[in-house]
């Protein structure tokens, strides 16, 4: 296991300074992670983020695009012939379509080279020619990015976590009842350990849906070609005094190891340790939908979050003495077209707390940090509605069905988001099963029809923003 471990950190090693090596004295490229939790629209980002690279009209908030230095961008092969291509056309042509819709979500690790041509400025500008700048674009599920938490933790202490989070969430009663009523000490039953690992999976199913966060690990809600085989058949299990080393206690701590070894560890080593700039997104709203305990869930995973990048600048010896580190770091409310637009600031308040302690630590790493409200596509347009002798803020946009259909055309005000983000956090923190003073509503809309026109990319909120925050420096 060490030698493995070893050998593994030399090669990162070999391959990071080739990397930079070829990157330093070639073309540069920036690798950007695209990642977030459940229903946060990873998708939509990012096919949102490339048409407007290329049709950049309503990227005025980029710097380089405002001093008119980026000459134009274009879509080129990815460098890994191993990995599945993002599927850029057809997500937007379901976004662009007479009847839009939703493309699917993320479910594996993609990739995609946007490629830039860009004309430099300063006191060279007149000396250069164009440069290229290249941008790749990694996506890959958010569930994963919980995963790399376990790296860290035994079976013991995760089990530990995780029963007690279990507690507080819909579904986690049938599951604990089963866990501590299974003879966990007793030689290892394979129909028992298949009976608690459905168990387990079905409670985090019902834990996501009900707006939670943290429902690791994520392979049991995303297990692809790892489904129904030993490595995901485990479960967290309450702790045992010097189990026997055939209990299914054993069985289970061995498993757990062999997640982490099989199948975290190479994601890590493949895909996630070679990010230079990252970018979380958070339903922040459909937590607070949720309630309470959802948001506590919410904050503390991202602080969790943070556990597994490895932030700092990334000078060039820095690189080839100790490997690449995340320099910029994005946290994201999604889904701002929700609210008015008199209420985005409230939204960005409470990402801004929600994300505190994560970005406070990635800040002493030396990694740079924001936290912002944006809409990667505009689903809704603004109108202020008449009610009770006042004027509400509402946005109004085509409902989206349970079944996915398109519904009817609508007005909606979710209602007011406080100016305290600690009203919010306060009681969430403290454990309150519901709001005392307000009814916090999420509807889910539909893609808006588009008409676009030439150079424009699709509408969005603060896209630019975001963009000149992740990559600007290097344009």
């Amino acid at each position: 296991m060490v030698i493995g471990t070893i050998a593994d950190t030399l090669t990162r090693g070999m391959e990071n300074i080739t990397g930079t090596v070829s990157e330093t004295f070639l073309e540069p490229t920036i690798r950007l992670g695209v990642t977030g939790l459940a229903r946060a629209g990873k998708t939509v980002f990012i096919t949102s983020l490339v048409a407007n690279m290329m049709d950049r009209a309503r990227m005025t908030g980029l710097v380089a695009q405002s001093e008119g230095r980026i000459l134009s961008a274009f879509l080129q092969p990815q460098p890994d012939d191993t990995l599945p291509r993002f599927d850029y056309e057809d997500h937007l042509a379901a976004l662009t379509a007479r009847t839009p819709r939703w493309p699917d979500s993320t479910r594996s690790v993609s990739e995609l080279r946007l490629s830039l041509r860009i004309r430099p400025n300063g006191l060279l500008a007149g000396l250069q020619g164009p440069r290229t700048l290249h941008l790749d674009i990694v996506d890959y599920p958010g569930e994963w990015l919980l995963d790399l938490g376990l790296l860290d933790r035994s079976y013991a202490e995760w089990s530990e976590t995780m029963l007690a989070r279990m507690e507080n969430r819909p579904g986690g009663d049938a599951f604990l009842q089963m866990a501590t009523t299974e003879a966990a000490a007793q030689k290892l039953d394979e129909t028992a350990a298949r009976r608690l690992s459905d168990a387990y999976t079905q409670a985090l199913r019902s834990a996501r849906e009900a707006g939670f966060s943290d429902c690791s690990p994520g392979r049991f809600l995303l297990p692809g070609e790892l489904e129904g085989s030993p490595v995901l058949t485990f479960a967290p299990l309450p702790p045992q005094d010097r189990p026997d080393r055939r209990s299914l206690w054993r069985e289970f701590e061995r498993r757990y190891d062999a997640y982490k070894a099989r199948v975290v560890k190479p994601f890590f080593r493949d895909h996630f340790s070679r990010i230079d700039r990252q970018i979380v997104l958070v339903d922040a709203l459909g937590a607070i939908h949720a309630g309470p305990r959802a948001m506590e869930d919410l904050r503390q995973t991202l602080a969790d979050i943070l556990t597994a990048f490895r932030p700092g600048a990334n000078a060039f010896l820095s690189q080839l003495l100790l490997g690449k580190r995340v320099e910029k770091i994005l946290f994201a409310a999604t889904k701002a077209d929700h609210l008015h637009h008199t209420q985005h600031a409230q939204l960005t308040a409470i990402m801004e707390a929600l994300t505190r302690e994560a970005r406070d630590r990635a800040r002493f790493a030396g990694a740079e940090t924001q936290a912002l409200s944006l809409a990667a596509l505009r689903a809704t347009t603004e109108q202020m509605v008449p009610h009770d002798g006042r004027e509400l803020p509402c946005v109004r946009g085509t409902l989206l069905e349970p079944d996915g259909r398109r519904g009817r055309h609508a007005a909606f005000y979710p209602g007011a988001l406080p100016e305290d983000p600690g009203a919010l956090l306060g009681p969430a923190r403290s454990g309150a099963e519901a709001w005392l003073d307000a009814d916090y509503q999420v509807m889910s809309f539909a893609p808006a029809s588009l008409t676009l026109k030439p150079g424009e990319g699709p509408p969005h909120i603060r896209l630019d923003r975001a963009t000149q925050f992740l990559i600007g420096d290097r344009l």
